[in-house]
């Protein structure tokens, strides 16, 4: 793996940079070396992510965080409509400068930027515009062949968007993986591919024609060459958050007949915005997945501004009203999800 610092300009802390949390939490395809916020300077990454020391420092600048020898200036958070910071310009100019390839996970594409491609192309070095779409003649079209995998196909979708749907998924397949289960992950967003994902897709980069597509050709191409015993889709947006509806795909074209449902017991509203509307209640999207002909086999929560002892009074509660597992992914990982994969196969 090769050097990377992260770039989050003051929002290290908040849910605007969920790719920089995914990759300070892990990654496969970078070593991550440092983190560039001037809010958090001098202290660990890990440490203001979840309070866990993951010897990951954050730098105050783009040129302090030179001493880490880094290759690669990763863009590390996620913005409403994907559109560039411009207050991260200017560090993207100084990565650039002192060599360093950038890789930018927002639709507001760097390589389409006359003064940074001419940058770029000075320092000799790469713009990886992630989310930019495939080309045509590299898009699959829906084949009604899903019907070939006989592993269980598993959606982890959210009641709303940033609620740890790639981060529960990741837990989900390592709990899996570490009792003795082949389960692959899917990965759907810029981050999974940047953790190191090899099976999948840029969802909202994919031209619409094509979502059902490339999702069946990812879970196909996933099962014919690992043999997967469990295949867990990483979910994007939420079924009825009107800023970003998405999840049918991943029941109709995708064949996910069992769902992972994450929600937050203390978020009223879509993206905490009143104007978007109240979330609606648990009970309705159960029963509008079972309308999809698939079933909802846990619970995953989002403990956002709970205590510890309230996300257990939580969990408790959920298990007792519906009667499947309740997870707890952060404070306790997903090992009580392992039985109910067992069951599926």
């Amino acid at each position: 793996m090769e050097k990377a610092i992260i770039l989050t300009n003051g929002l290290l802390a908040s849910s605007n940079a969920k790719t920089a949390h995914g990759l300070i939490r892990e990654s496969e395809r970078f070593e991550i070396v440092g983190v560039i916020d001037e809010l958090h300077a001098g202290k660990d990454a890990g440490e203001v992510l979840d309070g866990k020391f993951r010897n990951i420092p954050v730098f105050e600048s783009v040129a302090q965080s030179l001493v880490s020898q880094p290759q690669y200036c990763i863009v590390g958070v996620a913005t409403v409509g994907g559109i560039f910071p411009n207050n991260m310009i200017d560090s993207v100019k100084i990565a650039i400068q002192n060599k360093l390839s950038v890789v930018n996970g927002l639709h507001d594409y760097l390589s389409e930027r006359p003064e940074i491609q001419a940058l770029a192309s000075q320092y000799g070095v790469q713009l990886i515009d992630i989310r930019k779409p495939k080309k045509f003649k590299d898009l699959h079209f829906w084949q009604n062949k899903i019907g070939e995998v006989k592993a269980p196909i598993i959606a982890v979708l959210g009641m709303d968007c940033a609620m740890g749907k790639r981060t529960t998924t990741r837990l989900a397949v390592n709990a899996c993986r570490a009792a003795g289960i082949n389960a692959q992950m899917i990965y759907t967003g810029q981050t999974g591919w940047l953790q190191g994902g090899k099976y999948g897709f840029v969802l909202d980069s994919t031209l619409n024609d094509f979502v059902g597509g490339e999702l069946e050709h990812a879970i196909l191409t996933c099962y014919e060459e690992t043999k997967a015993e469990a295949i867990f889709i990483e979910g994007q947006a939420a079924l009825r958050n009107p800023s970003g509806t998405c999840g049918s795909e991943y029941l109709v074209c995708g064949n996910a007949k069992s769902v992972i449902l994450m929600l937050s017991p203390k978020r009223k509203y879509f993206e905490h915005d009143p104007t978007w509307g109240e979330i609606p209640s648990i009970e309705s999207e159960i029963h509008l997945i079972e309308c999809y002909g698939s079933k909802v086999i846990a619970l995953a929560l989002n403990t956002e501004d709970c205590t510890l002892a309230e996300a257990l009074d939580y969990q408790k509660f959920y298990e007792e009203k519906f009667n499947i597992p309740v997870l707890l992914p952060l404070e306790q990982g997903c090992e009580k999800l392992v039985s109910v994969v067992s069951s599926l196969r």
